[in-house]
């Protein structure tokens, strides 16, 4: 099913983050970097820029994510916005870690009295052993230290293990505030619910702990500079309930995941459902946009090289979604073959062609370990 274009929605998405110069698109989800609509004139004062660029989990690719060192560097180096992860402690505080899994994350397999800590779980049906933050409390996670999750491949990163503590997410809020005033203008904040419907069985429920602290930093209201997201559509949904009228995007995993939440309410749809035009406009209900997987947007081919642009981006924008697709990264072992550089997959590749390749679908905007590399490739491309 197609539908017209219906700028409404994205004029209020715009309105609340997107910024003016958004690229139109033509074609088969194709955008030319020298024409505008008026998606987004509205925000000029925001200061956020299309296609924006989203500091992945701070700017992991240079320091131990989820860190103020990440974080700080992120924003230092102009990232548009930049990402939490948030899971909960033992004792009800919210933390930024990408998984509440911190056996790869931080040093707590060096802290003999946490021995007895490691455990076996079912996460979302996956079996995972390792130590999990629920099981500590806010007072024991403070004194761990973070560590570089993937040192094989980011080995200068492992330079910095040991140097942070885990964040929570009152901190990451004043953090921000602070930054904000330095600056003159407000930090963005892209923020994630993990895991959802297994921390609320766990009598955990993140969305209630979230709304309650962007509450008290004023970061509830229509136009606040954040961003929620999260894989389980019911936590977007349970978000909006709770009065948060900040932007709001539906994670997609790869097609043929059920997301939990589906799973544990029987629901037989899967990515692959949401993805089609009928998904997209069931989503429109609850949320301002989409995170999609990258080979969504631009098919990747049996050896692994970029192939055609799907329709999503043009899909979504019909139905008045903002896209913003996860995650861009510099290694050569993260990039399509066609753009991979030389033998060695830990090596730089030619990552502002992809990156390129990437805009010209019209996306919104990106999320990538290396902000500085696609802040420039954005600028580049929006010179067109």
């Amino acid at each position: 099913m197609q539908k017209r274009q219906q700028p409404g929605r994205r004029t209020v998405l715009g309105a609340a983050a997107l910024g003016a110069g958004a690229a139109v698109f033509g074609g088969a989800g194709h955008a030319s970097a020298s024409q505008t609509s008026a998606v987004g004139r509205g925000a000029a004062g925001r200061g956020l820029p299309v296609p924006l660029v989203v500091g992945h989990r701070g700017a992991a690719g240079y320091r131990p994510e989820h860190t103020f060192g990440s974080y700080q560097l992120a924003l230092d180096m102009g990232a548009d916005i930049i990402e939490q992860d948030l899971v909960p402690t033992k004792d009800g505080h919210l933390v930024c870690r990408h998984e509440n899994d911190i056996t790869a994350t931080t040093d707590v397999a060096d802290h003999p009295e946490f021995a007895g800590r490691k455990t076996t779980k079912t996460v979302d049906g996956k079996d995972l052993t390792g130590w999990f933050t629920e099981d500590f409390t806010l007072a024991e996670l403070k004194t761990l230290r973070a560590t570089e999750r993937i040192p094989d491949v980011r080995q200068r990163n492992t330079l910095y293990n040991g140097r942070w503590q885990i964040p929570t997410f009152d901190e990451v809020l004043r953090w921000a505030e602070r930054e904000g005033e330095k600056r003159g203008r407000p930090v963005w904040l892209y923020i994630e619910t993990k895991h959802p419907t297994y921390f609320r069985k766990l009598g955990l429920g993140l969305e209630e702990r979230l709304a309650k602290a962007l509450r008290a930093h004023g970061r509830h209201r229509k136009g606040a500079p954040n961003f929620l997201q999260s894989f389980e559509p019911s936590s977007i949904q349970r978000l909006g309930e709770l009065g948060l009228r900040c932007p709001k995007v539906v994670l997609l995993d790869e097609p043929s995941v059920r997301p939990w939440d589906f799973v544990e309410a029987g629901d037989t749809r899967t990515t692959a459902d949401l993805l089609k035009p009928e998904g997209l406009e069931w989503i429109v209900g609850f949320a301002d946009g989409i995170g999609p997987w990258l080979p969504q947007v631009i098919a990747q081919d049996e050896s692994g090289k970029l192939g055609e642009p799907t329709t999503l981006v043009r899909d979504a924008h019909a139905e008045g979604l903002a896209v913003h697709p996860y995650t861009m990264r510099n290694e050569n072992s993260f990039l399509p073959l066609d753009f991979q550089v030389g033998k060695d997959p830990d090596a730089y590749g030619d990552v502002f062609g992809a990156l390129k390749a990437y805009f010209a679908t019209g996306i919104d905007g990106i999320f990538s370990d290396n902000p500085d590399t696609a802040l420039l490739a954005a600028a580049d491309f929006r010179k067109g």
